[in-house]
């Protein structure tokens, strides 16, 4: 895997160049084609690669919080994370792996599952949901997980950002979906994109890496990153004097 912009003849390190700022930070992680899609055959992983899974783990090692939508957690057959030889150093003082957060309107979940009833006693799974979900749902999901209940009709992105962050999860990774990330940014929370392209065209009918409600972030292409045809790019948060001059 190389550099590419900005170009440098070092080696690369994937924890420095994919560090978290200090501040509490949500981050999006997706894999699209080179044509925008995000799944093919309905699964993200028929886009990916080596490289990729390289990155995907960085990025896991690196977050406090991975958060994804259920609808991806069901497609996806969403377990615990488990912890990786490469994360030796990468979580020094936080619990040996990141919980997974499903954000969720109808706890439409297998709440028996390897997901809540395997996962690391310091890294339990985190149900955000909502008012409106049923009761007694909730209260299964209370048995083997962290139930938040952020918003009263449906989850609201930005009070659920605000319950992880004052838990000490400021350090977010969402995995998606595309539903899921639209609301994030159409809620203007969304402060990094970390998109992998990869070299396939795919046409049909998937989703883009946003899905939902219209939203307008501008953002900064801090590196991009190249490995057998896949390219992995980092996009940031303009700050506010930078969007004021575009």
């Amino acid at each position: 895997m190389r550099l590419i912009h900005p170009e440098t003849s070092a080696e690369v390190d994937l924890a420095r160049v994919y560090a978290y700022p200090d501040a509490p930070c949500l981050r999006i992680n997706m894999v699209a084609s080179a044509d925008g899609g995000t799944w093919l055959k309905g699964l993200s992983g028929e886009l990916s690669g080596r490289g990729d899974r390289q990155v995907f783990w960085v990025l896991r090692g690196l977050a406090d919080v991975v958060v994804a939508g259920a609808a991806t957690v069901r497609a996806e057959g969403y377990g615990p994370v488990r912890a990786r030889p490469s994360w030796h150093g990468l979580r020094e003082g936080r619990p040996a792996v990141p919980p997974v957060a499903v954000i969720t309107r109808g706890l439409d979940l297998d709440l028996s599952g390897p997901l809540f009833t395997d996962a690391d006693p310091e890294a339990r799974t985190i149900v955000v949901t909502c008012e409106a979900a049923p009761r007694e749902r909730r209260e299964e999901a209370a048995r083997n997980a962290d139930v938040i209940v952020a918003g009263g009709e449906r989850v609201d992105p930005a009070l659920a950002v605000r319950e992880l962050a004052e838990r000490g999860l400021g350090r977010m990774l969402c995995e998606g979906g595309p539903t899921v990330n639209a609301q994030f940014a159409a809620a203007d929370l969304v402060d990094e994109l970390c998109l992998t392209v990869s070299p396939i065209l795919i046409g049909g009918d998937a989703a883009r890496v946003l899905d939902g409600p219209s939203s307008l972030a501008r953002l900064r292409l801090a590196h991009v990153l190249e490995d057998e045809g896949f390219l992995f790019t980092r996009y940031v948060r303009r700050r506010d004097e930078e969007t004021e001059t575009v």
